[in-house]
């Protein structure tokens, strides 16, 4: 990595999960002591060893884990500089800075588990095994995509990988997630459906009617919220009387945890737990990963100086879940400094290719506006665009 782009970060307190923003921070009572949704600072992770926190992962996993989160990195950033060239349309919402939930969460599942999630899912999509040419292809809207150029940002999809697509609808994935886990109990499957929403969407009501069916039936639903603290440009506590997303699942009975969002073997450690209590017949978990987004709500949101100043966002920049858990390996012998450095060499160029791969794909056959459809073509007459003969 070069001068400008070497991470650099004090590893936070093992006792501190993310922590609000100055206005959720400066909530008080009349009386001047601190208001009754303070109960998030006590965070649930504990304080571990490094080994401890390793949790017996084998060294392999661990690079594997580092090289995954550094390739979501690199990818994004590719991504950024496409939108900013006009090859990307439409919506673009990056993971940047959130590497350590999608990853950290995905590598405690089996490959014959389910992932689905909202429209930021650009690094889900790549960590459920769809190759980063096919991402690219599918955000440049070219017939290479994994949805074949139909789909972009905020709808890829890959049956083959089990990665049942991003969604635009806020919320609307929710009780798709919750069909899915139905399905797998009613086939009597040994598997795991995790879903992830933002933090936003806790307040639809289809949150809240699939977690209550989920925990009634006992189904082996996954839900993470990847709690950034601000829903677009709104932030949490504006938005919601209970700051504490995780206490939500109380009103259902249901297992709930936090995990530090910015690092990525605590997120393995929280949704391990949970994958385990599901298989073993415990019905759903959910997760509230709390965690910080270094860049605007999409492509077309400013990093800050309108809902957040520079200084916040440098300060949680000081929390990179990339540089923490580089030290840890570069500490513990499992990932030298040079190791790290050809890594991320090599996922640059990947992510070098996968633009170059998008370039050179064509673009969808006009014809494609009539596949993967429910309607029949011609039940309500042709669509005018199409330049089909009548």
């Amino acid at each position: 990595m070069s001068e400008s782009e070497t991470m650099t970060a004090e590893a936070p307190r093992e006792d501190q999960a993310a922590p609000a923003s100055d206005a959720a921070e400066a909530q008080q009572t009349e009386s001047g002591e601190a208001g009754p949704d303070r109960a998030w600072q006590q965070s649930a992770k504990p304080e571990l060893s490094d080994e401890e926190r390793m949790q017996g992962l084998e060294p392999e996993q661990l690079r594997k884990m580092m090289y995954d989160m550094l390739l979501a990195r690199r990818f994004e950033e590719k991504t950024a500089e496409s939108y900013a060239l006009g090859k990307i349309g439409g919506f673009c919402h990056l993971y940047i800075g959130q590497e350590a939930v999608a990853v950290g969460a995905i590598h405690a599942l089996r490959k014959d588990d389910y992932v689905m999630t909202a429209y930021r899912e650009h690094v889900h999509a790549l960590q459920c095994g769809i190759t980063p040419g096919a991402v690219m292809a599918e955000l440049y809207g070219r017939a290479d995509g994994c949805s074949k150029g139909k789909g972009g940002s905020m709808h890829m999809f890959s049956a083959e990988h089990n990665y049942l697509g991003g969604h635009g609808i806020v919320g609307g994935q929710v009780p798709l997630a919750l069909g899915v886990a139905w399905k797998i109990k009613y086939r009597k499957e040994d598997r795991v459906m995790q879903v992830y929403l933002g933090e936003a969407a806790v307040n639809q009501g289809a949150f809240h009617e699939s977690l209550n069916m989920a925990a009634l039936w006992k189904l082996p639903l996954v839900t993470i919220v990847e709690n950034n603290r601000f829903g677009m440009g709104t932030a949490w506590e504006r938005a919601s009387s209970l700051y504490d997303i995780s206490q939500k699942a109380t009103a259902y009975a249901m297992n709930s945890a936090v995990a530090d969002g910015m690092d990525v073997l605590d997120m393995y450690r929280v949704a391990k737990a949970a994958h385990d209590r599901a298989r073993a017949g415990e019905g759903p978990t959910l997760i509230e990963a709390r965690t910080y987004r270094f860049v605007g709500h999409s492509m077309s949101d400013p990093v800050s100086g309108v809902y957040r100043t520079k200084e916040d966002v440098e300060r949680e920049k000081a929390k990179d879940p990339i540089r923490i858990f580089a030290d840890l390996l570069a500490r513990t012998g499992i990932l030298s400094q040079d190791e790290l450095e050809k890594m991320d060499a090599e996922v640059k160029q990947i992510s070098e290719e996968s633009a170059d791969f998008a370039d050179n794909s064509p673009e969808p056959a006009v014809s494609e506006l009539y596949t993967e459809i429910y309607a029949e073509e011609n039940v309500n007459g042709r669509l005018y665009f199409d330049m089909r003969n009548r």
